[in-house]
């Protein structure tokens, strides 16, 4: 009989941190239920004392789903620990995560404290967490750089004040596969909690060289029975361990004995809804849920998997949710169509919004032969834009070889019109240069990043901004046909986080 591997997502939290992928709350609990229909065991749902926005997530979260552990973040303060107390009360089943650094250079240089002071400030949170909630789980940041003799001691001593789930970051993505999973195996072999089922080893691990997945189904071949993950493998930096990739590892590979109550059907749908609501495209060649993931173009590859699919696949596509029997969407489809499209991508709208974006959907359909679920989901990340303070009535640019580009433009800023028009070198910067004609603002453009989300002249491209003003910076999103279109977009897009 299999053993049982708890998934604990992230996403909403250690995910949430990518600059340029924050969600509102209503966001935030799209995803939430999404996460509890895939099957995950405990979400993740903020750092309550953060901010205003996180507690309240954290507050609505609890509300909004049933059965899976709502968990909350904290340092070891009690203060922290108050504060995620209240955003938990309304949580059917809640945790405190708390914890503290241990590594050496955490010690010295982030506490300026000794090995021994850290212990007993880890204990005194883990005591003081367990007066408000029974399940509490303690982080030993930086673990992955911490001497295992020490971790040990620290570990046994949370166990002993009441700590059901230890976790073992590998903070800084740094160590091997082996390491973890000896790491893991020691404290497994040495903290007497783990073996008498008072307390479970969990792993979370980082991507920054690349090893997060394989460092993580080390530690779960090692003892941990918690992995701590995010969908499509966002996070800070290089990002966290994927969901998706852990629990296919671990289908793949029945003889490794661990299962999860994973649906993994709602793998691509939950994939797809993180990547619109985040404005986070997933890389084509991103394992299991990457747009050429189960494509074939080597006629070699291509003749294996006609004469038999397992020669070139060791998964089913419908076993992750991808329908390779897809509805092809044109401009003759209706509302049925494009409603059924949008939720087997894990996108679930009301009448008043589908009618929306559907006619959005056709002025698309009109332009391209053959509309794309990543067109359709850009559609309905595009139609929250309706709301902007401000917005683009119309643009009109003239370039070409040997001639300035020339860009005029009319927008529509809180119902009042402007226009104005800049000539610039090429077509974006003269559309750029009209638009700054009228909103005077010192701004600075960062960075811009263009992506077409398929393969034909036709298809939608996609424009990410960083934009500074007054110090700060704002990341903005835009996709059209046109990509001086989406870049003017992405550009308002960043004017509208503007804090006024």
């Amino acid at each position: 009989m299999s053993e049982r591997l708890y998934i604990f997502d992230t996403t909403l939290r250690d995910g949430e941190q990518v600059p340029g992928c924050q969600l509102n709350t209503v966001e935030k609990i799209q995803v939430a239920r999404q996460l509890e229909a895939l099957g995950v065991d405990v979400i993740e749902a903020g750092f309550p004392i953060s901010s205003p926005g996180d507690f309240k997530s954290v507050v609505e979260i609890s509300k909004a789903v049933t059965w899976p552990t709502i968990c909350a973040l904290t340092r070891a303060i009690e203060k922290d620990i108050d504060v995620a107390a209240q955003a938990l009360e309304y949580a059917k089943h809640k945790r405190i995560h708390t914890g503290i650094g241990t590594s050496e250079q955490h010690i010295r240089y982030k506490f300026n404290s000794t090995p021994e002071e850290i212990i007993e400030r880890a204990v005194a949170a883990v005591k003081y967490a367990k007066k408000y909630v029974e399940d509490v789980e303690f982080y030993a940041e930086d673990a992955g750089r911490t001497d295992n003799e020490y971790l040990a001691r620290v570990i046994d001593a949370v166990t002993k004040a009441g700590a059901t789930v230890c976790n073992i970051p590998d903070t800084t993505g740094f160590r091997l596969p082996g390491e973890y999973e000896a790491k893991i195996r020691y404290l497994y072999e040495h903290v007497d909690a783990f073996a008498a089922g008072k307390s479970i080893l969990s792993t979370h691990c980082h991507n920054d060289l690349g090893m997060a997945t394989a460092n993580t189904i080390a530690g779960v071949l090692g003892g941990a029975r918690q992995v701590e993950v995010t969908v499509n493998g966002i996070g800070e930096r290089a990002g966290n361990t994927s969901l998706e990739e852990v629990v296919m590892i671990l289908k793949t590979h029945p003889d490794i004995g661990i299962d999860t109550n994973i649906n993994t059907t709602k793998i691509w749908a939950t994939s797809r809804m993180v990547s619109s609501l985040m404005n986070m495209p997933v890389q084509p060649n991103k394992a299991v849920v990457g747009r050429n993931a189960f494509a074939h173009s080597s006629g070699i590859h291509q003749d294996g998997v006609l004469k038999n699919a397992s020669t070139y696949e060791i998964m089913d596509p419908k076993a992750v949710g991808i329908d390779d029997n897809a509805i092809v969407l044109t401009a003759r489809s209706g509302r049925a169509a494009l409603k059924h499209r949008l939720h087997v991508n894990g996108v679930d709208v009301e009448d008043k919004r589908l009618d929306a974006i559907y006619e959005d959907f056709l002025r698309l359909a009109d332009k391209k032969k053959e509309v794309t679920d990543d067109d359709i989901l850009m559609l309905a990340g595009a139609d929250r834009a309706t709301a902007h303070n401000v917005k683009l009535d119309y643009l009109q640019v003239t370039t070409g070889k040997g001639v300035k580009s020339v860009a005029s433009m009319g927008l529509d800023i809180a119902g009042e019109k402007f226009e104005a028009c800049a000539s610039g070198n090429g077509p974006v910067d003269a559309a750029i240069k009209a638009l700054k004609n009228i909103i005077r603002r010192q701004m600075t453009l960062k960075e811009f990043t263009i992506q077409a989300i398929s393969k034909g002249s036709d298809d939608v491209g996609k424009v990410h901004m960083q934009v500074e003003y007054d110090g700060q910076a704002y990341y903005g999103f835009g996709a059209n046909t046109d990509i001086v279109t989406a870049s003017v977009e992405a550009y308002i897009d960043c004017i509208n986080k503007f804090r006024h």
